[in-house]
């Protein structure tokens, strides 16, 4: 049987990828990835050269099946995303999943640790993070009324709070926060963590909420809230 990697690559610094990933990428028959494009990129910086094949959030059931017959006939492949750990607010999630599920266990998963936006974030936002709850993006309409209003009682509002957010609603997501955790309450906004234009934010929701709002920004963002 053959193994499967779960390869983390740089958020943003290709600099950031760790020894063991590019001596695992160069080891590899073929590497899985949502965006071919942006995986060259990384893997020309490091003058890998393997097969790649793509899967991302369209993929049909047809190229799991594909993947784990490779597997089965003794190839070893890498799962990496476009950015980060593989299998954490990615389609690499269902993936490893069906690979679980339909291999029986006879196929080796093995984790090649690395950048992550949720511990990058959460390593310098200065607050408690022995406990923390991660909520990948919000919902854009169903449904997240109801997540915030849970979010801003027991047992959450004991927890630091992390999550993704789009550039276009990310002022308006901190505006609607006020009205649950109120406007005083501490958080931490990064965008574009660890690119040229990287951006890190301190302060009240209602301060966050009024910087966001101002103008429009590009890039990734990651909100941090202090618990109560």
């Amino acid at each position: 049987m053959g193994i499967l990697y779960i390869i983390a690559t740089p958020i943003g610094n290709l600099g950031d990828i760790t020894l063991r990933a590019l001596e695992t990428l160069k080891a590899v028959d073929a590497i899985l990835c949502e965006d071919t494009r942006r995986t060259k990129i990384l893997l020309d910086h490091y003058n890998i050269k393997k097969p790649l094949i793509s899967y991302h959030q369209h993929s049909r059931l047809t190229k799991i099946d594909l993947v784990i017959k490779k597997l089965k006939n003794g190839e070893k492949l890498a799962l990496v995303s476009d950015a980060g750990t593989p299998g954490i607010s990615d389609p690499g999630n269902e993936l490893i999943g069906q690979i679980v599920k339909l291999s029986d266990g006879q196929i080796e998963i093995i984790p090649i640790p690395g950048p992550s936006a949720i511990t990058a974030a959460l390593s310098v936002s200065g607050f408690d993070c022995s406990k923390f709850l991660f909520l990948g993006f919000l919902p854009k309409k169903k449904g997240r009324q109801t997540i915030l209003h849970n979010l801003a009682r027991d047992p959450f509002d004991n927890l630091t709070i992390i999550f993704y957010e789009s550039p276009f609603r990310i002022g308006k997501t901190l505006g609607e926060l006020i009205g649950f955790f109120g406007e005083e309450r501490k958080a931490v906004v990064m965008r574009e963590l660890t690119k040229k234009f990287e951006e890190i934010k301190r302060g009240s929701l209602k301060s966050l909420a009024k910087y966001f709002l101002l103008k429009k920004f590009k890039g990734e963002f990651v909100v941090v809230i202090n618990k109560k």
